[in-house]
């Protein structure tokens, strides 16, 4: 059997996802998703794998703010309009 991290790393080489979407699949709380994904994005770096681990930021539903300081994370509020409609970060690897 797969390790949770070879498992979200292998769901992410398949396509983008959200924390939110892989907690669904591998039925997992969305906060221990966060904490394996840091993992998996240090892995793939120090991998000699021609891949990368990306990230598209958080972006803020009200005004488009997406310079949030750790795209691994979900942030709460927004620190322009402190609009708490914050999208998903969304990650993959390629």
């Amino acid at each position: 059997m797969e390790t949770t991290r070879k498992r979200i790393a292998e769901t992410l080489r398949e396509g983008p996802a959200t924390a939110s979407d892989l907690s669904e699949s591998l039925s997992l709380p969305t906060p221990v998703v966060y904490e394996h994904l840091e993992h998996v994005s240090r892995s793939v770096a120090d991998a000699a794998a021609d891949e990368e681990f990306l990230v598209a930021p958080p972006e803020c539903r009200d005004c488009g703010f997406d310079g949030f300081d750790d795209p691994v994370n979900e942030p709460s509020r927004c620190p322009e309009c402190k609009s708490e409609r914050i999208g998903e970060p969304a990650f993959v690897i390629r």
